[in-house]
């Protein structure tokens, strides 16, 4: 019988990862969870794709000591750049993958035109192509590329007029172009959600995936008898600097909580 005590591991280039973490835990609030936030190779959307993937298997691997029963990547770079190879490693492994929210803005779209908030990375990857080809065939889509976006998030700045400035910059042409749906393509930018509601119009959709994984991450457990039942917990690794993130994680997680170094 599986262990159904066991944890699930989610990772992220950042801290980022912890709206899909905030996710899982509201519709799993039984999980024990393993959050690895791998800061000191933020961000990853600026990284090659050679680089994302071996980060990916060291963290990976990491997860597998500490028997996580499961594995979430929540970071749409790594898993553009990353899970392919992660499954043909781990074929009897459940990983969930993220993707920017492509299918859902273009069934919601009014007007046919779709932005997209996303990493260089994401934006330049075979997977989103392959993703606008599959579903956004109908729909205009527009991508804007936000680079310093992530390391705002990272210190924990959600609503400075120097974050409020660089939003403006990047929403506004897409506004003008007739987007009425906007997909938030980084784990990151859900966070600063509450700005970004207040800077475009009150019918303009935000879109983004945290749900949808934790949803999924739910059916997987139940279809293996893995779903837990029990009393939870959450452990925290950062592989940057733990005081800092430490520092953030009551800002972006909601709750104080140790954090522990992770060295590879």
């Amino acid at each position: 019988m599986p262990d159904c005590t066991a944890p699930v591991g989610v990772f992220d280039s950042g801290v980022g990862g912890l709206s899909v973490l905030r996710e899982i835990r509201q519709r799993l609030p039984h999980e024990s969870l393993l959050y690895l936030a791998d800061s000191a190779h933020v961000p990853y959307g600026e990284k090659s794709p050679e680089y994302i993937r071996e980060r990916c298997r060291i963290i990976a691997a990491f997860f597998v000591e500490q028997g996580a029963k499961a594995l979430v990547v929540a970071c749409n770079t790594a898993t553009a750049a990353g899970v392919t190879e992660l499954r043909e490693l781990y074929p009897d492994w459940p990983i969930i993958a993220m993707e920017p929210a492509v299918k859902p803005a273009a069934a919601a779209t009014r007007s046919g035109v779709v932005g997209v908030l996303a990493t260089t990375g994401t934006l330049k990857s075979a997977r989103f192509a392959a993703l606008l080809d599959r579903f956004a065939a109908d729909v205009r889509v527009i991508t804007q590329p936000c680079p310093g976006l992530v390391e705002r998030i990272e210190a924990g700045d959600l609503n400075s007029v120097e974050l409020r400035v660089m939003l403006q910059g990047w929403v506004e042409p897409l506004l003008a172009q007739g987007c009425d749906t906007l997909i938030l393509g980084c784990t990151h930018y859900p966070f600063i959600r509450p700005l970004l509601s207040r800077l475009v119009p009150r019918d303009i959709r935000l879109i983004d995936t945290g749900a949808a994984v934790a949803r999924h991450l739910g059916e997987v457990l139940t279809e293996r008898g893995r779903l837990a039942d029990g009393e939870s917990s959450c452990r925290f690794y950062c592989s940057g600097d733990p005081q800092r993130m430490a520092e953030v994680l009551p800002i972006l997680w909601g709750e104080h909580a140790e954090v522990e170094l992770f060295s590879r």
